[in-house]
C-alpha cells in the first residue's frame, strides 16, 4: 500500500514529522516501510504557462514558435516540437536556469535561428511515470486544466511536494490497506487525533426514491453478505479534478475519467471497493449475485473473454452477467463517454470465493487485493456514500434517496475481556490500567472496567485481525514499544526438544543409506493419474487416487500413490544425460482414499523407495565392473533391516506383482512377534516392457513401508564383547523340489537348531540332471557357538542333528552325500 503523507496529512496531523522519522516509528510499531518515494525528481522554476499563439517555425516543418505567458515580467518565445502544443493550453514551462531530474539545465538557445526562452515540458521530462497518466496525455507535453493559475510552481499544482511511503503489509494487516487505516495506525503511533469526512451528513438526496429504478437481490448470501447500491442520474463524464488525478498517481493508480476515479479514490481512502454500472445497460435496473454457470461467458473491462466455472461469483441483471463479483467489471456494462444514469455498487464478498476466482482467470486487482483480505462489514455504507457524493460534486450528478441493499448478516463490534495482570505477565511489564486505557484511546478502541484489573475492549469492525486478548496485548506492546519491554526469564515448564522415535528412525536410515553411497533424490508429491496404476501400491486393496481440486497440469493432477515411477523419471532424466550407473532413494508420503469421491482426510503412509542400475564401480585396467543385479537391491535393503533389528523377522516369497519383472520379483514380509506376516514392500526389477518404454538399462526397484518398522523394530544400540571361544562350522546340502525357497529352509533351521545357531547362510544352488527332474540342491553354511564356554561335539551333533530332522520333516528333504 502507497500512503501519500500529503494526502495522509487530511486526516492526522504529521506536523513537525519528517517522512523519514514517520518511517522509522510506524516500522519499529510493527509494519515495516519497504521504501520512502520523493515524487519530486528535483525539478526547479517549472512553472504553469499558457500558450497565447502558436506558429510553424519558418525553416523547420516539425517545430513550433510559441509565445508563452509564464508569469514573468514579459511573455516568452519558446520553440516546441510536440505535436500536441496548441495556442490556449495551460502547460508545464521550465525556465532559463531551471534544472531537470535528468540532469538537463535550461537555457537560451537557438533552434533554426529562433530563439528559445525555455522548455516546455512532457510528463516524463518532470520525473514522472507517464504510465499513470490518462493515455491522451502519455504522449508529447502535459496538458494542464485550463483551471491552474499561470506562474504557480508545477510542483504545487501536480502535488510532487509530497512523500509517499510503501507500506509492506502482513495478511493480518489488512486495514491499513486503506488511507483511513493507516491514518488510524500513525495517529496511535504519534498520540494525535483522527479526523475523517462525514459524508452521510453533507449527501444531498434529490428526486424519486432509488428503490423505483433499481432492485437488488442476493442468490447467495454465504458468499456475498452484503451489497448495497445507489442510484445517481445526470452524471457528466469528464476529467477528475487535478488534485484526485495527483493522488491516484501518487498510490500507483491511472486515472480514467470522473466516475471510476472516484470509486478508485474511496477505495484507497476507505479499502472499501466499489464499481460503477452504467444503469442504462441494466435489464430494468436489475442487479442479482449469483454463481455462474459452467460454459457462461464474460467479456471483462481488459477486452478479454473469459469462460467461467460454477465456482466464481457474478453481479448479473437478471439476463446476462455483467461483472466478476470482487474481481473485474464486464464490458457491457461499463461506463462510457455517453454514460448519463449509475448504479453505484458497495458490497461485501466472500474472500475465499474472490481468491479461487482471482487466481483462476489470472485476474489480479487492486479490488481482488482488498477482498481477498475481508473488507471492513462496517466500510460498505459510509464508503458508498462518499462516492455519492464525490459524484455530486465532481460529475454533477443527482444522487436519488435510499440506499437498495441485501444483507445476511449484521455488523456487530467484537468485545474481549482483558486481564491486566496476564498482560502485565505475557509481557513482562508493569502497565498501569490508565496506561493501558491510553493506549486503547490512541487505537480509538472503547474500553470499560468490568472487575478490578479486568477491562472490556470494544473491537472496530476494521480490525478484523484483533479475535482474543493476546491480539490485544500485541497492541499493547507494539505501541508501548518493542524497546521498552524489559527483559525477563522465562517462567513455567520446559520441555526438552527431541527426535520423536520416527523422526529418529528416518533420520538413521538416511544416514545409513547415504553412507553406503546412495544418493537421495526429493521429487514432486503430484503426478499424472496414469503413474498411479504402474506398480502395486502398498494401500489397502479398493484404494483410490486423490484427485486435486485445482491441478497445476495434467501432469501434476493426483497425489502419487507410489513414489517408484518418480525415482524412473529421474533415471531417464540422468540416462539422458550419460549417467547410467545411478543408485537413488527417496523417503516420502504416498497418499491413497477408500473413497471415490473425497470427503474425508486421505490415507498418508511413509515409504522408502530405491532404484539401482547400471554398475558397481567404475572400469579400471585391472577390474571390470559388474552390473547391478536383484541381489544388490536386496543386500542394501537388508542393511536397513539389519540396523532395525529385523533381520531374523523379514521373509522374501517370490512374486509377480504388476510393473515388474515376471521372474526376478518378490514381496517383502514382516512376521510381528504374534506369528501373523504382514506384506510391508516389494522389490525386483522393472518390467522388460517399461524398461523399454523408457529407454532404460536393467533397473531393479523396491518400495517399502516404514510405520510397520517403526512399530516392531528393536531399536536399541547395544554392544558385545568380541567373542573369546571358538565357532563349530557344519555344512550341509539338501535335495528339495525346486519350489522350495531357500529364505523358507533357513527360518526352518534358525528354529530348530536353537539358541546355539550363531549364524546360517545359502552358499551355494545346483540344479541338474542328476538330482532329477524338479529338484535342486541347497548348500548351507552353519555356524555354532555359545558366548560363554567352548561348545562340546556332542551339544553341536544334537543341534545339528535337530536342524537336518526339521527340514526331512518339513520339506522332504534328503541330505546329499
Amino acid at each position: 500500500m502507497k500512503v501519500s503523507t500529503e494526502w495522509l496529512a487530511d486526516y492526522v496531523s504529521l506536523e513537525n514529522v519528517q517522512a523519514e522519522e514517520l518511517a522509522e516509528q510506524i516500522t519499529r510499531a510493527g509494519i515495516e516501510i519497504d521504501d520512502i518515494e520523493n515524487r519530486n525528481k528535483g525539478i526547479n522554476k517549472v512553472v504553469v504557462g499558457y500558450v497565447k499563439s502558436k506558429e510553424k517555425h519558418p525553416d523547420a516543418d516539425k517545430l513550433n514558435v510559441c509565445i508563452v505567458d509564464a508569469g514573468q515580467e514579459e511573455d516568452l518565445q519558446i520553440v516546441c516540437g510536440a505535436k500536441n502544443v496548441d495556442a490556449g493550453q495551460h502547460v508545464p514551462v521550465a525556465l532559463v536556469g531551471a534544472k531537470m531530474p535528468d540532469g538537463m539545465e535550461i537555457k537560451k538557445a537557438k533552434l533554426r535561428g529562433m530563439a528559445s526562452h525555455g522548455m516546455i515540458c512532457s510528463a516524463r521530462e518532470l520525473g514522472m511515470n507517464d504510465k499513470l497518466l490518462p493515455k491522451d496525455q502519455q504522449e508529447g507535453i502535459l496538458v494542464l486544466p485550463a483551471t491552474v493559475k499561470v506562474g504557480t510552481p508545477i510542483s504545487q499544482v501536480l502535488g510532487l511536494d509530497d512523500q509517499v511511503l510503501d507500506f509492506d503489509l502482513t495478511p493480518n494487516r489488512s486495514d491499513c490497506l486503506s488511507m483511513f487505516g493507516a491514518a488510524y495506525e500513525v495517529g496511535a503511533i504519534l498520540g494525535r487525533d483522527v479526523t475523517l469526512p462525514s459524508p452521510e451528513k453533507e449527501l444531498v438526496e434529490v428526486g424519486d426514491p432509488a428503490v423505483d429504478h433499481i432492485s437488488v437481490t442476493v442468490s447467495t448470501p454465504e458468499h456475498c453478505s452484503h451489497y448495497a447500491a445507489r442510484y445517481i442520474t445526470g452524471v457528466k463524464i469528464t476529467s477528475s479534478p487535478l488534485w484526485m488525478q495527483n493522488r491516484l498517481m501518487a498510490a500507483g493508480v491511472r486515472p480514467i475519467n470522473n466516475i471510476v476515479d472516484i470509486t478508485n479514490y474511496v477505495m484507497l481512502e476507505y479499502g472499501q471497493p466499489l464499481h460503477a454500472f452504467d444503469a442504462d445497460k441494466l435489464t430494468n435496473g436489475k442487479i442479482d449475485v449469483r454463481l455462474a454457470k459452467d460454459g457462461e461467458t464474460l467479456v471483462t473491462l481488459d477486452g478479454q473473454e473469459r469462460k467461467l466455472e460454477s465456482h466464481m461469483l457474478l453481479i448479473t441483471d437478471g439476463v446476462k452477467p455483467v461483472a466478476l463479483a470482487g474481481v473485474m467489471g464486464g464490458e457491457n456494462s461499463e461506463v462510457t463517454a455517453d454514460t448519463v444514469n449509475i448504479l453505484l455498487e458497495s458490497a461485501k464478498f466472500d474472500g475465499g470465493t474472490v481468491r479461487k476466482t482471482s487466481r483462476q482467470l489470472g485476474l489480479r486487482s487492486e479490488a481482488s487485493q482488498r477482498f481477498e483480505k475481508e473488507v471492513d462489514p462496517g466500510a460498505i455504507i459510509p464508503a458508498l456514500n462518499r462516492a455519492a457524493l464525490l459524484i455530486s460534486r465532481h460529475a454533477e450528478g443527482t444522487v436519488h434517496p435510499g440506499i437498495v441493499e441485501s444483507a445476511s448478516a449484521q455488523v456487530e463490534e467484537q468485545t474481549i475481556v482483558l486481564s491486566l495482570n496476564k498482560l502485565n505477565r505475557y509481557l513482562g511489564t508493569d502497565l498501569s490500567m490508565l496506561e493501558v486505557k491510553t493506549i486503547f484511546a490512541r487505537l480509538h478502541f472503547a474500553c470499560a472496567d468490568t472487575a478490578q484489573g479486568v477491562i472490556e475492549v470494544r473491537i472496530p469492525t476494521r480490525r478484523g485481525d484483533i479475535m482474543c486478548d493476546v491480539d490485544l496485548i500485541e497492541e499493547i506492546a507494539r505501541l508501548y514499544g518493542y524497546d521498552n519491554i524489559p527483559t525477563t526469564a522465562i517462567e513455567g515448564p520446559t520441555t526438552p526438544g527431541g527426535y520423536t522415535r520416527p523422526q529418529a528412525l528416518r533420520r538413521d536410515i538416511r544416514r545409513l543409506m547415504t553412507h553406503g553411497g546412495w544418493q537421495e533424490v526429493i521429487s514432486y508429491s503430484f503426478t499424472h493419474p496414469a503413474l498411479t496404476t504402474l506398480f502395486p501400491t502398498l494401500k489397502s486393496e479398493g484404494g483410490h487416487a486423490v484427485k486435486l481440486a485445482m491441478p497445476m497440469s495434467e501432469e501434476r493432477s493426483v497425489l502419487r500413490t507410489s513414489i517408484i515411477p518418480q525415482l524412473l523419471d529421474t533415471a531417464v532424466y540422468n540416462a539422458n544425460r550419460k549417467q547410467y550407473d545411478l543408485s537413488l532413494f527417496e523417503m516420502g508420503n504416498v497418499f491413497f482414499s477408500e473413497e471415490e469421491q473425497l470427503t474425508t482426510q486421505p490415507n498418508e503412509l511413509a515409504v522408502l523407495a530405491l532404484l539401482l542400475t547400471g554398475n558397481n564401480g567404475q572400469k579400471q585396467w585391472n577390474v571390470t565392473p559388474q552390473k547391478v543385479d536383484f541381489f544388490d537391491l536386496k543386500g542394501a535393503l537388508e542393511t536397513v533391516f539389519e540396523r532395525l533389528g529385523l533381520q531374523e523377522s523379514i521373509t522374501y516369497v517370490a512374486n509377480q506383482p504388476e510393473g515388474y519383472h515376471p521372474g526376478r520379483s518378490a514381496s517383502i514380509y514382516l512376521e510381528t512377534n504374534s506369528g501373523n506376516k504382514h506384506l510391508v514392500g516389494t522389490l525386483g526389477q522393472i518390467h522388460p516392457e517399461l524398461q523399454q518404454e523408457r529407454d532404460l538399462n536393467d533397473v531393479y526397484v523396491a518400495e517399502l513401508l516404514l510405520q510397520p518398522l517403526y512399530d516392531y523394530t528393536n531399536y536399541e544400540v547395544s554392544y558385545k564383547e568380541l567373542q573369546r571361544f571358538p565357532a563349530v562350522e557344519r555344512d550341509i546340502a539338501v535335495v528339495v523340489d525346486s519350489s522350495v525357497e531357500a529364505g523358507d529352509l533357513l527360518a526352518t533351521i534358525r528354529k530348530a537348531a536353537g539358541e546355539l545357531l550363531q549364524s546360517v547362510q545359502v552358499f551355494d544352488v545346483f540344479t541338474g540332471s542328476k538330482l532329477g527332474e524338479g529338484k535342486k540342491s541347497i548348500a548351507i553354511a552353519l555356524q555354532y557357538r555359545h558366548h560363554e564356554r567352548t561348545l562340546t561335539d556332542e551339544e553341536v551333533t544334537a543341534a545339528h542333528a535337530d536342524a537336518v530332522a526339521a527340514l526331512e520333516q518339513t520339506f522332504q528333504a534328503e541330505l546329499r552325500k
